[in-house]
C-alpha cells in the first residue's frame, strides 16, 4: 500500500464530504489507541476545524496519557485543532445510580460507555456544526463486529473503514503517530483493566483479517488446526454482531393494506 497517496486520497475524501455537508469541521474521540489517532490526524490534515476530545470513564491510566499526549502532538501540530478533556465518570456513577441492577452487567455497562461517549461527541458536533468522524476499521466494522451499536458505531462519516487494522497501523508509521500510540496493543478501553482486543476476540487482528479474506476468496485450501479456530471465531463473531452490520429493518406495508 502507497500510504502518501492514501493519506492524499482519505484527507480530500474528508473536505470533499464536509464541503458537501455545508457544516464547519470534525470532531473525534480519541482513546489512546491507533484508529482515533490516525482518524483525528486525517481530519486535521483538512486544515478544517477540528475537535478532539478525551473522555475518560474510570480509565485506565496509559490510555488517558496516551490520548492527552496525542492532542497535545495535534495542538502543536495544527492551527486548527483544539482538544478537551471531559471526565465522563460522574455520568456514567449516575446512571449506575438510576438503572435497577437487575439490569446492569458487566457488557452492557462497557457499552454504555461507549454510548454515553457518542452522545457526548454529538453534543460537541450539535453545538459547533460539525461531523462526527468514525474510527472503526474493516475488520471491526464489517468483518467481527467489534463496535458498540449506538456507540462508537454511532457516527456521521468513517474515513478508515475500509482499512484493514494492519494497514491502519501502517498509515499511523507513516504519519508520525506517538509511538507509545504505535506500540500500544489495541483496546476498546470500555472495561477498568487493561484488557486488550486480542483478549476478547481470542484472535489477532492479523488472523481475523486473514479470515476475512479467506471467506471472501471462497477459498478450499488445507487449513492447520490454528486457521480452523481461527474461521470459527470469526464466524462467530460475524454471525453474533451481523444485525449490527445490516441496514435497520423496515416493516414495509404491502399497497393492498393502504
Amino acid at each position: 500500500m502507497e500510504y502518501s497517496n492514501v493519506e492524499a486520497y482519505i484527507t480530500n475524501w474528508l473536505a470533499d464530504y464536509l464541503e458537501s455537508s455545508s457544516l464547519k469541521g470534525f470532531v473525534v474521540g480519541v482513546s489512546g489507541g491507533v484508529d482515533s489517532a490516525v482518524t483525528s490526524t486525517l481530519c486535521a490534515k483538512t486544515k478544517k476545524q477540528t475537535l478532539v476530545i478525551n473522555m475518560p470513564i474510570l480509565q485506565n491510566a496509559q490510555q488517558f496519557d496516551r490520548s492527552n499526549e496525542h492532542i497535545n502532538w495535534l495542538e502543536k501540530k495544527f492551527e486548527n485543532v483544539k482538544g478537551f478533556e471531559v471526565d465522563l465518570t460522574p455520568v456514567f456513577d449516575a446512571y449506575k445510580t438510576t438503572l435497577p441492577h437487575a439490569f446492569q452487567d458487566d457488557l452492557s455497562l462497557a457499552n454504555l460507555r461507549s454510548r454515553i461517549r457518542m452522545a457526548t461527541l454529538f453534543q460537541f458536533a450539535s453545538n459547533q456544526k460539525l461531523l462526527v468522524a468514525g474510527t472503526g476499521n474493516k475488520v471491526e466494522d464489517f468483518g467481527v463486529g467489534f463496535y458498540t451499536k449506538y456507540g462508537d458505531g454511532g457516527v456521521d462519516i468513517s474515513p478508515i473503514a475500509d482499512l484493514m487494522k494492519t494497514e491502519v497501523f501502517g498509515l499511523a508509521k507513516y504519519l508520525g503517530i506517538i509511538e507509545s500510540i504505535q506500540n500500544a496493543p489495541p483496546t476498546d478501553g470500555l472495561w477498568d483493566d487493561d484488557r486488550s482486543d486480542e483478549d476478547q476476540l481470542g484472535a489477532s487482528y492479523s488472523e481475523l483479517e486473514w479470515a476475512m479474506r479467506y471467506l471472501e476468496q471462497n477459498n478450499v485450501q488445507k487449513l492447520t488446526p490454528r486457521q480452523n479456530e481461527v474461521l470459527g471465531i470469526y464466524n462467530a463473531f460475524h454471525s453474533a454482531n451481523k444485525h449490527k452490520m445490516l441496514p435497520i429493518p423496515v416493516c414495509e406495508i404491502p399497497d393492498d393494506l393502504r
